[in-house]
């Protein structure tokens, strides 16, 4: 039980290192074999297979084997569940902006009905 890790976590676990968000930037023009997508990066092959292997396993993204090349893409579902959570983060605080916004409103229509 002690190597389940939520899914949510694993995602952002996974795009807290700028390797691996230039990666997902770069599968989200379409797939692309793992050489090429190794290639603009300052790293060697193994390093960059590590950072693939953490987001494979955060399920953002999916790589199948056909021949000698490995081709990745991107999991449009792994990514959905972080986008989902930053969501309703976001509309919880408008609701509560929204509501500080018409409480404040409320106050200055008192203060000018008091003649203030």
């Amino acid at each position: 039980m002690l190597n389940h890790q939520d899914p949510l976590d694993l995602a952002f676990q996974a795009l807290a290192d700028g390797t691996r968000r230039t990666m997902l930037e770069r599968l989200a023009a379409g797939p692309v074999s793992v050489s090429a997508l190794a290639q603009p990066l300052q790293m060697s092959l193994p390093a960059v297979m590590q950072h693939l292997s953490v987001l494979e396993h955060a399920g953002l993204v999916r790589s199948e084997k056909m021949g000698r090349v490995r081709t990745c893409r991107i999991e449009p579902a792994g990514l959905s569940l972080a986008e989902q959570w930053i969501n309703a983060r976001r509309a919880e605080w408008e609701d509560r902006f929204d509501r500080l916004g018409d409480f404040l409103n409320n106050l200055n229509d008192q203060g000018e009905g008091n003649g203030k």
